[in-house]
């Protein structure tokens, strides 16, 4: 691996590359906090699809992309006298540190789970900290994502099952009232017992140690290479899928599914 010097050495090189273009290319030019969100976005997407596949070399080029990005609104930052990435890595770093009593200072947490439960706690009380204990959690987060967040930080606080096997209760609850929802025709109502059948699913998920994201993703990825194998097969056949009917689609899929896919 390389050394601390080479790694320092290789983001000062960012560092002066960003400021070249941001100088002389038209395009870095003219870049602006709005203009670049979409692409941030779009890179930590790329990032999450890279780790979910596990595939390191793509996960280091995308690092490099989302590395660029945290880089740019630095600089962007440095030119309206605001921040540079000094600032930047200064307050993160402080962060780091008052957020790790157990590290640097005399607190003790000898587990993840501890350190877990303190966490919430010192957010609280951090300068700019969080004002509320769900304050901490992002509006544009992905609802999802946002649930599972959300449980977490009430979690931590203490406001959680007192067994983990409770839960199925209101899992089933929330199911049977989402049936009656939609029994009734009543669609606003059916909407929101959807929302929290979700809701309890995920809770689930929480505290099973289920990441519901990456089981989502999971399934989807699934479905898509099982759905191209009944597609391809179909095209073999001289068909289309339209033509097909559903049993003949079905035992496309199973034989898919034995496959592995």
């Amino acid at each position: 691996m390389n050394t601390r010097k080479e790694q320092i050495d290789s983001f000062g090189r960012l560092l002066d590359i960003l400021d070249e273009l941001r100088v002389k290319c038209p395009w870095d030019r003219k870049q602006t906090n709005e203009s670049l969100r979409p692409n941030t976005i779009e890179e930590v997407y790329e990032l999450c699809d890279a780790l979910i596949k596990n595939d390191n070399k793509n996960i280091c080029k995308e690092l490099g992309d989302v590395l660029l990005h945290v880089v740019f609104y630095a600089k962007i930052g440095s030119e309206t006298g605001s921040f540079d990435i000094k600032d930047v890595c200064d307050k993160l770093c402080d962060k780091l540190v008052f957020r790790h009593p157990h590290v640097f200072g005399e607190v003790k947490a000898d587990t993840a789970e501890k350190v877990s439960e303190n966490w919430e706690q010192i957010k609280l009380k951090e300068k700019d900290g969080n004002k509320s204990v769900l304050s901490g959690v992002p509006e544009a987060l992905p609802s999802l994502i946002k649930a599972y967040r959300i449980q977490d930080k009430a979690r931590n606080v203490g406001f959680d099952w007192e067994a983990k096997e409770d839960v199925w209760k209101k899992v089933k609850e929330e199911i049977s009232e989402f049936e009656e929802e939609v029994n009734n025709m009543e669609k606003a109502k059916a909407e929101s017992e959807f929302g929290d059948v979700m809701f309890s699913l995920i809770n689930a998920a929480r505290l099973y140690k289920i990441n519901p994201e990456n089981a989502l993703e999971m399934t989807n990825q699934k479905f898509i290479r099982r759905f191209n194998y009944v597609e391809e097969h179909t095209i073999k056949q001289g068909k289309n899928l339209k033509d097909m009917t559903l049993e003949e689609m079905d035992a496309l899929w199973n034989e898919a599914k034995s496959k592995g896919l």
